[in-house]
């Protein structure tokens, strides 16, 4: 089982959907051959008139971070989500930014305060002070 994203024309994701495993193939009802690549399902799934998607992208729901959970490929840095970005220089689904003052971590493709949340205790981001607050 593998999940692919359908990305709007903005590249950002408007489902994920499980479909085949790519080294799958199966015979249309055309006589035509599809599958045996994560391109060619890539494809096909993005054919489909499903949701207004006008590309695909392979996903892995085991991938974060850009790194397989069960030591895996990882798929594009972060597993897809609705709302996500993909992008294209980076080959990653990076979620929708959380807050103004946050900076994107290129290596994880995730964002990261300016302030590092303290170790211990609960605490909530506060954008107007630029600070952890403890709940």
């Amino acid at each position: 089982m593998a999940h692919y994203a359908l990305l709007n024309a903005d590249k950002k994701v408007i489902a994920v959907i499980t479909g085949v495993d790519e080294s799958i193939t199966q015979t249309n009802t055309d006589g035509t051959l599809v599958g045996g690549s994560t391109e060619a399902w890539e494809t096909f799934y993005a054919a489909q008139p499903w949701h207004g998607a006008v590309s695909c992208k392979r996903t892995s729901y085991n991938t974060s971070g850009g790194t397989h959970i069960g030591g895996g490929t990882p798929y594009r840095v972060n597993y897809a989500g609705i709302g996500y970005t993909y992008d294209t220089v980076r080959d990653a689904f990076i979620a929708a930014k959380p807050f103004a003052s946050w900076v994107l971590n290129e290596t994880t493709c995730s964002w990261a305060p300016s302030v590092a949340r303290p170790a211990t205790g609960q605490w909530m981001w506060d954008e107007a002070s630029l600070s952890w607050v403890a709940l």
